[in-house]
């Protein structure tokens, strides 16, 4: 059964930083891309960042090019999204996913990010 299970988001003041974690089970991820995607109330799934299986080759919305970052531990099966810089447009929930070029934000629970003062 893959398992998909987001944690470290929370509030944070505009300008603050966070780091979000996957952790995963239930497939190959050393050969798995995998990708960041995150969704605003009212809005659309939008893909974040994406990380091909070997993490050498990176991608990014344009909105978040600068500021974050995405990485991978093959050995420990999970997946970060490194935030700084963080903007009150970037709340949303955030979900991890086994796509590093669509959007998709249906698995897991996800982890809230608010940005606000």
């Amino acid at each position: 059964q893959v398992q998909l299970v987001e944690s470290g988001g929370g509030l944070v003041q505009p300008g603050g930083s966070l780091r979000l974690s996957c952790t995963t089970s239930g497939f190959f991820f050393d050969i798995s891309n995998m990708g960041w995607s995150r969704q605003a109330p009212g809005k659309e799934c939008e893909l974040v960042a994406g990380i091909a299986s070997d993490g050498g080759s990176t991608n990014y919305a344009d909105s978040v090019k600068g500021r974050f970052t995405i990485s991978r531990d093959n050995a420990k099966k999970t997946v970060y999204l490194e935030m700084i810089r963080l903007k009150p447009e970037d709340t949303a929930v955030y979900f991890c996913a086994r796509s590093m070029r669509f959007p998709e934000c249906s698995r897991g629970q996800g982890t809230q990010v608010t940005v606000s003062s």
